[in-house]
């Protein structure tokens, strides 16, 4: 795979630069070439050939990014899965046709089994494995319905790395087994830059973090930035290394992109786009206060149809192995976001799924959203739809608060707010004080659960 040994040879060049730190040790890129040797041995010996199933269990550390660019240059297929992935675990490693399974605590893996085959491997599998690409198998996050097996020619993802980018300390914020996280570590691997590695992602952990390491720039998601403005931690740490902070995977608040630029002014904010069936897309936000976007680049292709987002992209997906092709035979791709268009630029709005329809009035989750954070001592927010005899469905809302409060009290200050904020038919009909956390393990709002009947 010339590629992957292009860019794992490159790393000798960096020699004793930071490639990785994690748990305040640092690996260096000579350090980290090495490690990618070894495992390419290990993997040898234990029989792993060119072609079969291999599922990471852990999270980042020096020890699970070099095992997977070792299988990437054995031509394996990756299967990066979180720690914590539940009763579903077992259905994963059957439907990405797992033969091999690798556990870590940390960075030492602490188990290995072996599985036999499946009678029949999928066809898109099987097609992989005849080309002799390397593989990439990756979980949707189940957000908003069934998780699906999303198949990626890992060659087609090296490509987009290849061009040289300047070298930032980075924070690995984006999960192991997310299309973001695997984007960082090949981007700020294949530029000489340095990934900062963390075991919790909690705002006072991730800001101790950017002082003590010096973090440039940190990728993350809308609903982690919310809790981090929410939790005050930023003014706790000397965050001046901080340059750049790039946001996706959800639309963002209107109010927390305002609170962004107050509390942290000096700092770049970026819309990134980017999904698991198609990659990173380019991306070029209007400025730092705009939600507004130019998406698209070489390789890319975008139209909006229907105020909809369709995609046609080089590094798109092979397919799912548990689902249909959702690709139309000219190679579109409906990415189910409706947005609004501004000459060149685009801002998302949400997606065509989780719109409420109100009386025949459209409704955007994210834009209730926006106004509900607004209000003092709420910390977190979720809208979603209530059936109505009257309307069909109304606005719903889930919130928590950051200090214990009078419920009745609560809901009256939120709807006086939302009256004044939002048309009749946006505002929350129901309300519910939750003590539970609104979001998964990849900080990304968790609609697919949310429902309720007034």
């Amino acid at each position: 795979m010339r590629r992957m040994s292009s860019l794992i040879e490159r790393f000798l060049a960096f020699g004793d630069r930071d490639a990785i730190v994690w748990r305040d040790q640092t690996t260096t890129y000579a350090e980290l070439h090495q490690q990618i040797g070894s495992w390419c041995e290990q993997l040898e010996l234990l029989g792993v050939k060119p072609g079969e199933s291999v599922a990471v269990c852990g999270d980042y550390s020096p020890a699970t990014t070099a095992l997977l660019l070792a299988l990437a240059c054995r031509q394996c297929i990756v299967v990066p899965l979180a720690v914590a992935v539940g009763d579903v675990e077992e259905d994963w490693l059957q439907t990405a046709d797992v033969t091999v399974q690798i556990h870590f605590e940390g960075d030492r893996p602490v188990v290995l089994r072996r599985h036999d085959p499946t009678a029949s491997a999928h066809p898109l599998l099987a097609r992989l494995r005849g080309d002799g690409h390397a593989g990439l198998v990756l979980f949707s996050s189940g957000s908003t319905g069934t998780c699906k097996a999303i198949l990626l020619d890992f060659n087609l993802l090296l490509e987009k790395v290849e061009r040289r980018a300047k070298a930032h300390r980075t924070l690995a914020f984006l999960l192991f087994g997310h299309i973001g996280g695997i984007n960082t570590v090949l981007r700020t691997l294949a530029s000489g830059g340095t990934l900062v590695m963390m075991d919790t992602r909690q705002p006072a952990e991730v800001c101790a973090a950017i002082e003590r390491h010096s973090v440039e720039l940190l990728p993350t998601t809308p609903t982690f930035l919310t809790l981090l403005l929410m939790s005050g931690s930023y003014r706790h740490h000397n965050l001046e290394s901080l340059r750049l902070i790039t946001y996706g995977t959800e639309p963002m608040p209107e109010s927390t992109l305002h609170g962004l630029r107050e509390a942290l002014p000096d700092v770049i904010l970026k819309q990134t786009y980017g999904m698991s069936e198609l990659g990173i897309l380019p991306t070029r936000s209007k400025s730092s206060e705009s939600l507004y976007m130019q998406v698209g680049g070489d390789g890319f292709e975008t139209r909006v149809v229907d105020d909809v987002l369709w995609i046609r992209a080089d590094t798109a997906m092979l397919g799912y192995l548990n689902a249909p092709s959702p690709f139309f035979e000219d190679g579109w791709f409906n990415t189910g976001d409706v947005v609004e268009v501004d000459g060149d630029y685009l801002r998302i709005l949400g997606r065509a799924s989780e719109l409420i329809n109100v009386g025949g009035e459209k409704v955007y989750p994210a834009e209730v959203e926006s106004v509900l954070l607004e209000i003092p001592n709420v910390s977190d927010a979720l809208v979603f739809a209530g059936d109505s005899p009257v309307t069909g469905k109304v606005v719903c809302a889930r919130v928590v608060v950051a200090a214990p409060e009078d419920e009745a009290e609560l809901r009256r200050r939120i709807k006086r707010h939302c009256r004044a904020r939002l048309a009749p038919f946006k505002v929350p009909v129901t309300i519910e004080i939750s003590n539970s956390t609104l979001h998964g393990s990849r900080y990304k709002k968790i609609r697919a659960t949310a429902e309720a009947n007034p």
